[in-house]
């Protein structure tokens, strides 16, 4: 298996090519990943090691680009966009790899996504693992408008929003469609009711840094949920905590539980 440039294919779904990539024990329980915002596939799994962690512990790690962003089609507008849309990209790439049932692991935009696939399709998701957003999932993360502005300035030195250049910063660096990314932030933000988080009964782990001043709190979000748990990866904020240690043994602990259960 090479752990640096995993092999990505592409399939077809709501008229967009989706790239994935479909990697380590075709044998091992499947572990579906859904990166963040402004993220990929590779940045957000392949270089903080999960693909190496997950498939050395003998799972089936699979991991898609979400429409905007990495390989996969860009469509520039907002509605495009939604939570559940996306969602539904998810399930589509279960589909298409004949799977039943799988683990999703979404970090930020993409617990988002999970969220919404299990709360669509809860016959389809084993577990959930939900890395950098808590409460904020039901209660919001602030305003992101400042960010789609950023993504459409001329350019970095042209935004003075603390959050917009992280973000700017972020894209400028994976090189990503900003017109796809600015129509993403516009679109993916709808909130999950309380109420509906109490009705995801998979076995749940949250997993937030105690720097993270985006994801609100892990433990907040627990409590809504019948069958959750909070992790705090300490010392972490939301850019640095997906590749966390602290992270990564917990969510093998958590997979290796489900066995037992």
């Amino acid at each position: 298996m090479n752990l640096n440039a995993p092999a990505f294919s592409v399939f077809q779904h709501d008229g967009l090519d989706l790239a994935y990539f479909d990697e380590g024990d075709p044998s091992g329980e499947p572990v579906l990943l859904i990166h963040g915002f402004a993220s990929s596939a590779t940045v957000n799994w392949v270089h903080p090691g999960w693909l190496k962690t997950l498939g050395d512990a003998g799972y089936r790690v699979i991991a898609i680009d979400n429409r905007g962003h990495g390989a996969s089609g860009k469509p520039k507008d907002a509605e495009a966009y939604r939570p559940w849309v996306m969602a539904e990209d998810a399930i589509a790439l279960l589909d298409h790899l004949r799977i039943p049932e799988a683990s999703l692991f979404g970090y930020s935009m993409g617990a988002r996504i999970s969220v919404f696939a299990a709360l669509a399709h809860p016959d389809r998701v084993r577990s959930l693992v939900l890395g950098g957003l808590g409460i904020g999932m039901t209660d919001g993360v602030g305003d992101w408008d400042p960010i789609a502005d950023a993504l459409l300035a001329p350019s970095l030195d042209d935004v003075s929003h603390a959050r917009g250049r992280m973000f700017r910063a972020f894209a400028d660096q994976t090189k990503s469609d900003k017109v796809a990314l600015a129509a993403c932030i516009r679109g993916s933000r709808d909130l999950v009711s309380r109420s509906d988080m109490g009705k995801i009964d998979a076995p749940t782990l949250i997993g937030v840094g105690t720097k993270d001043d985006i994801a609100g709190s892990a433990q907040e979000l627990a409590a809504l949920m019948p069958n959750a748990r909070a992790l705090d990866i300490p010392g972490r904020d939301h850019m640095l905590a997906v590749g966390d240690k602290v992270f990564k043994q917990a969510v093998l602990e958590f997979y290796a539980g489900l066995g037992r259960q």
